[in-house]
């Protein structure tokens, strides 16, 4: 029996090394070391690996989150104020099943997938929340069920929240503003309010300038007005911008009040992270390379993503130089790499072999403050350096 902590680093273990599917994890059948990364002998098979996902709920995977992010958050965002917040549909490639349909970017239509949502924290661009096992009549609730999540982790609700248009509803943005939530979020366009906006003159228009570095569109016009919104209590302040790209303004939508119009479209740019982030798991966490039509087994999945992107994201942190690198590129310089790895009395040491971005390895110092690992008897490990 394998005791359950082994088995989800055994499943993680083939995020953080690159690999698609559960089943290539015969691949490393006879590798001693990642075994031992497991606290076993060697890794269990694919039937095994594959099986797994099937005995965990969405608590189980709820409970692993809270963990994870609580014991993570003091060392990559320890004043967490602004979370991006969007679904991603990962397609079903098997024989009809009881799923719904969702758009899928890549085919550019509507086909059988399972909707996962993720809220990444926008600072440390670190994913802290996921969630796979939703259907399409209740995706509008979950990011107030992922505000309960951080009210229940942190004691205080996010300050701010960056929405795409399509994950909340009018009614889910009204519950915002009523708990003191700030919201930048996108309101697609209807023909009346393009045709308003058409007759509105120069005069109305304001000048300003986005210079963020590298930025094609910097110079923009924007009409600031208060709207009302069907299911919202109140009004909205709606921001219709020009200059960004598009023939077409692009409406945003907030409750804030007090900040300038240019300081919301800048907030709201910086949602581009969560687009950045979502793209790294796809291509290196293979989030799409799912084949199971239960939600429950991609919503494990799911939430291993998010551990090994905070892998990875800890690890950059540590690097001098590379604390923006993308997962793959520090796979490739410092995890992709040769050595040797021998079990002391009281510590794991690893020896690397020579390669060109050791002295960065070494100046980081990550074995300056040994940790007993429960799951190698309480050793801890040494690095040594040609």
């Amino acid at each position: 029996m394998i005791p359950c902590h082994c088995a989800l680093l055994s499943l993680l273990a083939l995020k953080l090394l690159d690999k698609e599917r559960h089943s290539h994890i015969d691949d490393f059948n006879f590798d001693e070391a990642l075994g031992l990364l497991c606290g076993l002998n060697v890794l269990p098979k694919k039937s095994y690996a594959s099986s797994y996902s099937y005995q965990t709920c969405r608590d189980n995977q709820r409970r692993l989150l809270v963990g994870w992010v609580r014991a993570l958050s003091g060392l990559l965002f320890p004043q967490a104020e602004a979370f991006s917040l969007d679904f991603h549909a990962i397609a079903y490639r098997g024989d009809d099943a009881g799923l719904d349909r969702h758009y899928l970017p890549r085919r550019g239509k509507a086909g059988t997938s399972v909707l996962t949502f993720f809220a990444l924290e926008n600072d440390s661009r670190v994913l802290c929340y996921a969630n796979a096992n939703l259907s399409r009549a209740d995706q509008g609730g979950e990011p107030l069920r992922f505000v309960e999540f951080w009210h229940e982790l942190t004691g205080a609700d996010p300050q701010w929240l960056y929405i795409d248009s399509k994950v909340m509803t009018y009614p889910g943005l009204s519950a915002l503003n009523q708990r003191g939530i700030w919201f930048v979020t996108i309101r697609r366009r209807g023909a009346a309010i393009l045709r308003r906006l058409d007759r509105l003159p120069a005069s109305a228009w304001q000048a300003a300038v986005i210079d963020t570095p590298k930025r094609c569109h910097q110079q923009v016009r924007y009409v600031d007005e208060r709207v009302r919104l069907p299911g919202y209590q109140g009004e909205a302040r709606q921001l219709a911008v020009t200059g960004l790209g598009r023939e077409e303004p692009t409406l945003f939508l907030s409750n804030n009040l007090e900040q300038t119009g240019r300081n919301l479209i800048v907030r709201y740019a910086g949602r581009n992270r969560m687009e950045d982030g979502l793209g790294c798991c796809v291509n290196f966490f293979h989030l799409d390379c799912l084949c199971s039509e239960v939600r429950l087994c991609v919503d494990l999945d799911s939430a291993l993503t998010v551990l090994a992107q905070g892998c990875y994201r800890w690890l950059g942190k540590q690097l001098r130089g590379f604390e923006k690198a993308a997962p793959k590129q520090l796979f490739r310089r410092f995890v992709e790499t040769a050595g040797g790895v021998s079990v002391e009395e009281g510590r794991v040491v690893v020896r690397f072999d020579k390669r060109s971005h050791n002295p960065v390895l070494r100046e980081a110092a990550l074995d300056s403050n040994p940790i007993p690992i429960p799951w190698l008897g309480n050793r801890s490990v040494a690095f040594v350096y040609p």
